[in-house]
């Protein structure tokens, strides 16, 4: 079998057992396990080197080969147009982004010496697999230094619509940089139809009968491809997490608390200000659950030399506080808010104890904390999904309880209805959701989008595909 080069921005650190709880390096870290190869990309490191040297490690079949930023980079291309006009844009919050011509030109520079770096460590039949928005031009820079591999892309956020798109200045030029992919896969039909409509819409492209578009010159296919997890190891972590309990189940005069538990990366686009106001609402609406229920919001910080994100975390901490002062007694705290990581196995446990798990972003193009969370259940005793319609995971987890989460009175009473839910109707619904989350798990995910890539065949000119069958059809 052919080798596996995976490039993200991000290489996660090299410690077994200590994994994120994200989607790309839970599924990266499996996809390079089966196949071998290598994992390419940026360590985290910013240095006061023009040009960081690379640094190569191995364990087992994979090698991790890795580099710094210099500052310039950092700002511009991981601060800057990565993370202050792609972010947000394609998570529909145009009122906080922001272009700088010199920003996009730094985001351009980093992936064309990505290309270079990776040029010399590559064979001739290497499958690359190229992730997220940090990335979208890197295939047409690998294509212009003579790189012939076949090259796939899978978006793990949402892609906006074109009203939305259309608000980055250089969109046509960076749209054209995607069509040098041979596949560029999305997480659901939404998104898909999306690009769909840009590319057709926008600049003319053609829908070919066999699916693929055409369009600048080039014939590429598309696909989704839900992205899941590993149900099984999922259960053995909340399974073996022996002293969950003592952190979770204190009660009131010898009743057990109801828990509701969310778990997020501190991003104004998880909807965590409107998920606090929910449970306000459900405490003033609904006051049976005083003394009754607790909320835990475990949301580690992330890029927080980002002013956004500085500013998210005051407002969350000023919001947790004022509900304390307001609802709590002396003998009980109706919210638990930490800025904590937690390892996989600890949060697996909280989950497995919680009994209502409230995922409510704003705009997400999965959200593997939902599949998580209802993997790590007990199915004699299962908790309650509360999942807003604007997560991906919707499309496929259609028993849980679907929210809108602009919609605060509304999801505080799908947090009453979820906390005095019966228990015949929680497990007929947590059954329903195992199905799918075990036939869309990770292995399907990335079987599924492999298989897809290596069905095409890289035609004589740079960035063309020969079709050789339709690709990327819905798993779910």
């Amino acid at each position: 079998m052919s080798r596996l080069v995976v490039v993200s921005n991000r290489v996660a650190p090299i410690e077994p057992g200590k994994a994120s709880t994200g989607g790309l390096a839970v599924g990266v870290l499996d996809a390079l396990r089966q196949s071998g190869g290598i994992w390419f990309g940026w360590n985290g490191d910013v240095t006061a080197e023009e040009v960081p040297p690379g640094k190569n490690q191995t364990q087992g079949n994979i090698t991790y080969h890795t580099f710094g930023l210099n500052k310039r980079d950092y700002d511009q291309y991981y601060r800057g147009f990565s993370n202050a006009t792609l972010w947000p844009i394609f998570h529909y919050r145009v009122d906080l982004s922001r272009y700088s011509r010199e920003e996009y030109d730094g985001y351009r520079r980093v992936n064309a010496s990505m290309a270079q770096r990776l040029k010399p460590l590559l064979k001739p039949d290497d499958i690359i697999w190229v992730h997220d928005y940090h990335l979208i031009p890197f295939a047409e820079e690998c294509r212009m230094i003579g790189i012939r591999n076949r090259i796939g892309f899978f978006l793990h956020i949402p892609f906006p619509a074109s009203e939305i798109l259309t608000a980055i200045p250089p969109h046509n030029e960076l749209l054209k940089t995607l069509c040098y992919y041979d596949l560029v896969g999305f997480q659901t039909d939404t998104d898909k139809l999306a690009f769909q409509d840009y590319i057709t819409r926008e600049v003319r492209g053609v829908l070919e009968n066999d699916g693929s578009l055409t369009a600048y010159g080039h014939n590429f296919h598309m696909g989704v491809y839900p992205i899941g997890t590993v149900p099984d190891d999922i259960i053995k972590q909340a399974e073996s997490y022996r002293a969950r309990r003592n952190f979770i189940s204190r009660s009131i005069e010898g009743i057990p608390y109801k828990t509701i538990v969310s778990v997020d990366r501190l991003d104004y686009s998880k909807g965590l200000v409107e998920r606090f106001c929910a449970f306000e609402t459900l405490l003033e609406r609904f006051p049976q659950h005083r003394k009754a229920a607790q909320f835990i919001q475990i949301a580690p910080t992330s890029r927080s030399d980002v002013k956004t994100y500085q500013n998210i975390r005051k407002q969350l901490e000023s919001q947790a506080g004022h509900i304390n002062g307001r609802f709590s007694e002396l003998d009980w705290t109706p919210i638990r808010y930490s800025n904590k990581s937690y390892d996989r196995r600890t949060i697996m446990g909280l989950f497995r104890s919680a009994d209502v798990g409230l995922v409510t972003p704003l705009r997400d193009g999965m959200n593997l904390v939902a599949k998580e969370y209802v993997a790590a259940q007990d199915p004699e005793d299962p908790g309650v999904l509360v999942l807003s319609r604007f997560a991906g995971a919707a499309r496929e987890l259609t028993s849980a309880l679907i929210v809108n989460p602009y919609d605060v009175v509304g999801m505080a009473e799908a947090l009453d209805r979820a906390i005095r839910m019966p228990l015949e109707e929680r497990k007929t619904r947590y059954e329903d959701m195992m199905r799918i989350i075990r036939k869309n798990d990770l292995a399907s995910w990335r079987d599924n989008f492999l298989k897809d890539l290596r069905s095409v065949k890289v035609g004589a000119e740079a960035g063309t595909v020969t079709t050789l069958r339709a690709v990327g059809a819905p798993v779910a």
